[in-house]
């Protein structure tokens, strides 16, 4: 009998752990999931609820804020058990979020207006030369761009703060400086290859005189009181700012919005989502309301945004270019290893044009000059990292790989073969541990007066619970995620750095020097907004290549049956940046690189 007592008492209490756990994921789903519907209709109120109701409606739905962020974080990733149901949880996203998305993006159904000035479809490299040579004026070329802002911004909202006179006055400056100048083209296209240009600037990068801010809410303006490192350097090759872009709050969003320039529209359909952080800088350029670019990279905002829009941009190798007067900047010496600048353009040509002006002269020995010959590259192809917390690639991605795998074997008889690394199925896992175990970046709780150090966070918690803050979800959520990855124990992350060494060998192996990576951006096109709260695991994508410090090019690859852009990375071995751009031009010339959005409504035009 009293085995019997024993055994039954012992089937009680495996049930009751069982049933504990399956409560603990279900409330933890049901808690986030709530959370984010909050979320995603906090940045809509205007189109749910009047004025007068929106405040105490805010109120209620953030209350639960502080509860997600507990359970989300302390429960999900508590143990290997719970993570390994990580991927279920989010997938329950979908349930709310899904038809929510559609509902919240009826009314946006304006399309994008196609361009039409001949200027606006030439390469950064073309008008450079044209304007050397006198073919045409800067002021022509700034104006048409400057023309083509005002025209699309009301679809965007992707300019956060135009410099439109200064940038006249400067190209002015720039036309008669080259009527009066008798020196060669040539001397001019080696002293200034970027001369007349007009380019933008994402908004947390620092340009003189404009807003710097991130994204953040400030009671009083704080604009920068110097051009960041890479902006100079394309500054003095002649280059004319005419706007800094939106980017969310402290780039810390695979989705481009905030609480002081709003949502940035994609150029394509204005239901769907930019992408993140870049997300406007590549939207005014893929809507060819600026030719060239720059934007920042911790987790794919130089490769996701430009996915997103149709165009072409570029994860640098590590220390290639100063990340100087960047916001957020960060202490730790480290973070140079896994963060990066780097151009955004409309046309493959000029992304070596302007990276050989932005790279800093103490960076890595990287040939961009160097020829390439295509017929002696290897080609490698991976559809995923291996993780059982992604998603497999969709059907319009996969065709995109099928195309570009395609088109190397008829046209250089060279199989794309699959590489096959050990162990990769822990990348996801690794590449979150290794960013997070960055340390003082400059975030929302960064104490002003000792950078190293952090205020309390959960003043700013409460504030949020309370709907007072001025801050978004993301940010606020940082310090709580990162409190709970410091807290992990270390014995775990030592295991993990040991197989994260023998993966950096085994890429570097198999790249070397004369070999490239053919590897998804995101499974799917541009989604619609918000939706990245049930996808963000797919950041797994694009941290592998932050984490590892590989240089990666995004490319196009065309468009979907919706019209929709669709691209893949080219990645490379460190110091090898001129190969990924090489193969990503030939790609151009195979596929047609860049689209103009709303492509029919061109062609409407043109036979009116």
């Amino acid at each position: 009998m009293k085995k019997l007592i024993n055994f039954s008492l012992s089937c009680f209490n495996v049930g009751l752990n069982v049933i504990t756990r399956v409560f603990l994921i279900v409330l933890s789903a049901s808690v986030y999931q709530g959370f984010i519907i909050a979320e995603v209709l906090l940045n809509n109120m205007n189109v749910w609820y009047p004025k007068c109701l929106s405040k105490i409606v805010e109120e209620i739905l953030q209350i639960i804020n502080y509860n997600i962020i507990l359970f989300y974080f302390q429960v999900v990733m508590l143990n290997g058990f719970m993570r390994w149901f990580l991927r279920f949880l989010v997938s329950l996203l979908a349930i709310g979020v899904r038809p929510l998305t559609y509902l919240l993006n009826i009314k946006r159904n304006k399309k994008c207006p196609p361009p039409t000035n001949p200027l606006l479809f030439k390469s950064a490299t073309t008008l450079a030369m044209m304007i050397r040579n006198k073919q045409i004026t800067s002021e022509e070329v700034v104006t048409a761009y400057i023309e083509r802002c005002k025209e699309v911004n009301p679809y965007l909202n992707a300019i956060v703060e135009p410099r439109y006179d200064l940038a006249i006055k400067e190209a002015k400056c720039i036309d008669k400086m080259i009527a009066s100048n008798d020196r060669s083209t040539e001397e001019l296209a080696k002293e200034y290859p970027l001369l007349g240009i007009p380019m933008t600037v994402k908004e947390s990068i620092a340009v003189e005189g404009m807003s710097n801010d991130s994204g953040t809410v400030f009671p009083y303006r704080n604009p920068a009181k110097k051009d960041a490192d890479i902006v100079r350097r394309a500054r003095a090759a002649g280059a004319i700012p005419i706007a800094v872009t939106n980017t969310p709050q402290l780039c810390m969003n695979w989705e481009t919005y905030n609480n002081v320039t709003g949502l940035t529209m994609n150029p394509y359909d204005q239901r769907r989502t930019t992408g993140g952080s870049s997300g406007g800088e590549s939207a005014l350029i893929a809507s060819a309301a600026s030719i060239i670019g720059v934007g920042s990279d911790i987790a794919g905002s130089l490769r996701l945004p430009p996915m997103f829009n149709g165009i072409f941009g570029h994860k640098p190798t590590p220390k290639l270019v100063s990340i100087e007067g960047h916001v957020p900047d960060c202490l730790d010496p480290e973070f140079e290893e896994f963060f990066a600048l780097g151009p955004i353009t409309r046309y493959a040509e000029d992304l070596p044009l302007l990276l050989k002006v932005l790279r800093q002269p103490t960076g890595p020995d990287v040939p961009l000059d160097k020829p390439v010959d295509l017929t002696r590259l290897k080609f490698y192809y991976m559809e995923g990292d291996g993780s059982n917390v992604t998603d497999k690639i969709g059907s319009d991605i996969k065709m995109a790989m099928e195309k570009a795998k395609a088109y190397i074997k008829s046209t250089y008889n060279v199989d794309v073969k699959e590489l096959k690394i050990a162990n990769i199925e822990h990348m996801w896992e690794i590449s979150v541990r290794v960013l997070f175990n960055i340390q003082h970046v400059r975030n929302i709780y960064t104490d002003p007066e000792k950078r190293d150090q952090l205020i309390s966070m959960w003043p700013e918690v409460l504030k949020k619970m309370m709907g007072l803050s001025s801050h978004s979800l993301t940010c606020v959520a940082y310090g709580p995620a990162k409190k709970f990855f410091d807290a992990l124990p270390k014995n775990y992350y030592k295991k993990l750095l040991e197989v994260f060494e023998e993966i950096k060998t085994d890429f570097s192996e198999a790249l070397s020097d004369d070999a490239v990576l053919l590897f998804p951006t995101f499974p799917y096109p541009a989604h619609l907004h918000y939706r990245i709260f049930y996808r963000f695991l797919n950041f797994g994508y694009l941290t592998i290549f932050n984490a590892l410090g590989l240089p990666a090019t995004a490319c196009p690859i065309g468009l979907t049956d919706k019209g929709l852009p669709v691209g893949l990375q080219i990645v490379a071995n460190k110091c090898n940046d001129h190969l990924t751009i090489a193969v990503a031009r030939e790609f151009e010339k195979a596929f047609g690189g860049w689209t103009p959005p709303n492509k029919e409504l061109l062609n409407s035009i043109k036979t009116a």
